[in-house]
């Protein structure tokens, strides 16, 4: 009996956002679906109006993928998980032995294919795969302001400096990758708004 996907399905169990009040929880599972339809579609970008070669389905399978990690660890707290270097380092090595153990989970032949998608990767990877990379952490940050902004909506403040701070981080990404200036510019204004507007 191998018990990688039934873990992995216990990731609707994960709460984020654990120290703000939230108007709607959000919990793993949603957050790592919106990271991969988000990252795919910036490969989808670079590929179409900036003649990049991405794998656009593999930059979704990570960011499925890129927390699964937490099913074992919890989620941490972004202001904790990045307080100092050495925290962040000792997280690191956390996260590592949480995703050895989600790869103990499956059959030998299988654990490969799931090593290159939850491992971290060393820096003799192509440059291709190192701006998939970076693509998919800005989905993961995409996905916190849509959050952010969907609690605004909803008339929560609570959310008003967490918007801020990751504005910042999106406008610096954005000034380094184009796929990310054209998804605030082509699709980040539809969100937050009702049904009826979006059709």
């Amino acid at each position: 009996m191998y018990s990688f996907f039934a873990t992995i399905s216990r990731m609707k169990y994960i709460e984020r956002w654990a120290l703000m009040r939230s108007t709607r929880p959000e919990n793993l599972s949603e957050h790592a679906l919106e990271v991969a339809t988000i990252a795919h579609v910036l490969c989808l970008i670079g590929n179409r109006r900036y003649d990049r070669k991405l794998n656009a389905e593999r930059a979704a399978m990570l960011g499925l993928y890129h927390d699964a990690t937490e099913i074992i660890t919890g989620d941490m707290p972004t202001p904790v998980k990045y307080h100092s270097s050495d925290i962040r380092q000792a997280y690191g090595l956390v996260e590592k032995a949480a995703a050895r153990k989600l790869l103990d989970l499956l059959p030998e032949d299988l654990r490969g294919s799931y090593e290159e998608i939850l491992l971290p990767v060393g820096s003799d990877i192509s440059e291709s795969e190192k701006y998939l990379r970076r693509l998919v952490k800005a989905a993961d940050k995409l996905s916190a302001l849509i959050k952010c902004i969907e609690e605004e909506n909803a008339g929560n403040a609570e959310f008003r400096t967490a918007k801020e701070s990751i504005e910042v981080m999106i406008g610096d990404l954005a000034r380094e990758l184009p796929e990310v200036r054209d998804f605030c510019r082509d699709f980040l204004p539809a969100y937050g708004r009702t049904l009826d507007e979006l059709l």
